[in-house]
């Protein structure tokens, strides 16, 4: 049964780098993955509910949770339907537009399987980050350095992570794990796709005491460099442009106070200020709290819902400087164009998310999920110090998550 868990993990690997990755919610980084995740706001240090979910979150919960000690294959899906609008105003004149992005799916599977009483392998692989905008073929005139052409400013960032994942048992109530990252990733400024890959690394810990459990969990910056993506607006060579995919630090506290009754909250930090490529945008540090509760009818009949907050990462530069220039990873770019791609091509400020959630177990060996999440409007905008300039964005979100697990005893 194991044998065949891996099997399916792989075509479904195969299947997911075909597929494009969708507009995230934490700056660019998903809430959670799987439905279970999701429809408690992202809830799942402390108490994660299925495989795709405890690797993601705390790798150390493979070898403690509702799925030990057998093996489990979840296989998810989440479509992703962003609504992301621009406003450009130059001098007397305002163009709004609204982007072209369609829906997008995106894949993740995981599993689990047991290697002694005590030691576990899981390995999930689900897209993590996704991030863009599409303004081309509009009609109208979004860039302010080209007056007069069509705006035309596409950008799409995906990443995708592949992690194995080894947790050990050090007591009945308390293991540790961690997970290999490996990352691949693709940019695209509208003059091109670039592709490479990252590496890195997370740790968990998970501590149960009677009814609670704590979890703690830190990921590495996960760096990945794409070369000839963009010649910043110079019109000369194309050059390189690193993303790195912050430090994280994550913790939560889950609390059952009847068998049928789960409720988790958590706080994560990511580090955006010192991540390269984010820094360079300006990110600030951005905290992530989310609260989760789960009600498991004897039936098998699950019910959850969630709540996701975390503030914009993207700083204001209210009364920029719209005639000089910055410098971004070597490169000297017009501050007008910089700013321009900071809030128009890379809005990444959704803030409060409403997840739910529905799931039944229709066997000992099979169960469905279903969830749903919504992000509340939220629009950012700056002007330069002249008044002249002023570009703005509203970002609202909705995705639709569909589960499906597979329990080998």
């Amino acid at each position: 049964m194991a044998k065949r868990a891996v099997l399916a993990a792989a075509a479904a690997l195969v299947l997911s780098f075909s597929l494009p990755k969708a507009w995230a919610t934490n700056g660019d980084t998903l809430i959670g993955v799987a439905p279970a995740s999701r429809a408690m706001g992202g809830a799942g240090v402390a108490a994660p509910q299925d495989a795709i979910s405890a690797i993601f979150a705390n790798p150390a919960a493979v070898c403690m949770g509702p799925y030990c000690p057998g093996s489990e294959f979840v296989f998810a899906s989440t479509i992703y339907d962003p609504s992301v609008k621009a406003t450009v105003r130059v001098g007397p004149n305002t163009t709004t537009a609204k982007s072209d992005m369609k829906p997008f799916i995106i894949p993740a599977v995981g599993m689990i399987t047991p290697i002694s009483d005590r030691l576990r392998f899981g390995l999930g692989m689900f897209g993590i980050t996704g991030m863009g905008v599409d303004y081309r073929n509009k009609g109208i005139d979004l860039n302010p350095l080209n007056a007069g052409s069509e705006g035309d400013i596409y950008t799409q960032l995906q990443i995708l992570k592949f992690a194995p994942n080894i947790a050990f048992l050090v007591t009945p109530d308390f293991s540790i794990g961690t997970s290999m990252h490996l990352l691949y990733g693709s940019l695209d400024l509208g003059q091109g796709t670039a592709h490479n890959y990252g590496f890195g690394e997370q740790f968990g810990a998970l501590y149960r005491a009677g009814s609670c459990s704590f979890g703690a969990s830190y990921t590495t910056p996960e760096k990945i460099s794409h070369q000839n993506v963009t010649d910043f607006g110079s019109g000369l060579q194309k050059r390189q442009l690193s993303m790195e995919s912050p430090r994280t630090a994550s913790a939560g506290i889950a609390w059952r106070p009847t068998e049928q009754l789960l409720i988790e909250t958590d706080a994560k930090w990511l580090n955006w200020k010192d991540a390269e490529g984010y820094k360079e945008f300006d990110w600030k540090n951005q905290w992530v709290y989310a609260l989760g509760m789960q009600y498991k009818d004897p039936d098998g009949l699950t019910l959850r819902l969630g709540y996701n907050y975390g503030k914009s990462p993207v700083r204001l530069h209210k009364g920029f400087d719209a005639a000089g220039t910055t410098s971004l990873q070597g490169s000297t770019v017009p501050t007008l164009l910089y700013e321009y791609l900071r809030m128009i091509g890379f809005p990444a400020i959704a803030e409060h998310h409403f997840t739910c959630g529905i799931g039944y177990q229709f066997s000992s060996r099979f169960e469905a999920h279903l969830g749903g999440m919504w992000a509340l409007d939220n629009t950012t905008s700056e002007t330069d110090a002249s008044g002249t300039f002023s570009f703005g964005s509203n970002v609202r979100e909705t995705s639709y998550d569909l589960g499906l697990i597979w329990n080998f005893m």
